[in-house]
């Protein structure tokens, strides 16, 4: 291959020698496909149109750029889907964790260190080795800018989308990330998928807030993952003990999703639990100020949420949890926090506390 001349380009070849590359850099996956999205544009507008996005605001702002690759980067004809495991292996069991009401649960995915910075290296050093091979133009994502990861994962043949919205692949379940790369080379495209869900409702059915309206339909409005991370605001009185300990995120419709029966482990080392946060008490995490919370949580998925958010989720956690004098306690330290959502929300936990 030689830098400039597209009419020497192998690009059979070069697709090819990216796919090592990627595994190389600790890919598990990794796809291509183009740039046409109109098939899922129309389902994208619907949503946002019903006001399922909630207050995920980016989701509108960038209109069709989100479903038109090229007009988001000029000059883009192809897509580079890439998949990256990242359950931690040493991950105490989540159903047990989410059956003791103390303990609290945080999605597996922000066990470790924050997966925007692990992916986005990677994934720039496989651009740069790409443009070392031929000139082109293009862009790395990693759930950083509007995107249809999914949809383009699903045409690059990295897995089909489930009823609950996520990627799934046969091989590797759920647990994984996905990054792109937006490249202007016409390199040849992989095929689709089959889809493989079949008659299983099980994500429809165990999803606690019934945030899985229909299948392939997420209300974000509902979704515990939504309004942990999302929501900057009070969450609705009426969801509050739908929650339970979940603090961070929810991973139910992926736990009995029967395709993560064949999941594997991550291998990356910073994807490894960090400060005990797969197994750990809720009154432990809500003694923390706002100094050891961004000590602990720098370069974790978590620390985007600020300290005031982690008290409001801790303190719902904390008013679901069975009754006790440390629980309590816990709640009147906080009964006259600064921030006025944390005091609504530690109220609502005491009041939950005394009636039972």
């Amino acid at each position: 291959m030689q830098n400039g001349n597209p009419q020497q380009v192998n690009y059979a070849a070069l697709a090819t020698q990216i796919r090592a590359w990627a595994h190389e850099l600790g890919f598990q996956a990794v796809g291509i496909s183009d740039t046409d999205l109109s098939a899922a544009e129309s389902g994208l507008l619907e949503w946002l149109a019903l006001g399922f996005h909630g207050e995920l605001d980016y989701m509108a702002n960038h209109g069709t750029r989100r479903s038109r690759p090229a007009e988001l980067v000029t000059g883009t004809l192809r897509v580079i889907s890439l998949r990256m495991n990242y359950f931690p292996p040493q991950a105490r069991d989540s159903w047990q964790v989410l059956a003791e009401g103390e303990r609290a649960f945080i999605s597996r995915y922000a066990l470790g260190r924050d997966y925007h910075k692990v992916l986005r290296n990677r994934l720039t050093i496989l651009a740069d080795k790409i443009r070392a091979e031929v000139a082109a133009g293009g862009r790395v994502f990693t759930d950083s800018a509007p995107v249809m990861e999914v949809e383009l994962a699903r045409k690059a043949g990295l897995g089909w989308r489930g009823k609950h919205t996520l990627l799934l692949s046969r091989e590797h379940g759920s647990w994984f990330f996905l990054g792109e790369i937006y490249l202007s080379l016409p390199l040849p495209v992989d095929a689709p998928q089959q889809e493989h869900c079949g008659t299983c409702s099980r994500c429809i059915e165990v999803c606690p807030t019934r945030a899985i309206i229909a299948p392939y339909r997420l209300d974000a409005r509902r979704c515990i993952s939504y309004l942990t991370i999302e929501l900057k605001g009070s969450i609705p009185v009426e969801l509050r003990p739908l929650i339970g300990n979940r603090i961070y995120g929810c991973d139910d419709c992926q736990l009995v999703c029967p395709w993560n029966g064949f999941a594997q482990t991550t291998v990356e080392p910073d994807f490894s639990v960090r400060h005990g946060l797969d197994d750990v008490a809720l009154v432990e995490l809500f003694a923390w100020d706002e100094t050891e919370f961004k000590t602990r949580l720098a370069g974790s998925a978590i620390y985007r949420i600020g300290h005031e958010r982690w008290l409001r989720n801790i303190a719902i956690a904390l008013g679901n949890a069975t009754k006790s004098n440390t629980v309590m306690a816990a709640l009147k330290l906080r009964a006259k926090h600064g921030s006025e959502l944390v005091r609504e929300h530690v109220e609502w936990a005491l009041m939950q506390q005394a009636n039972k």
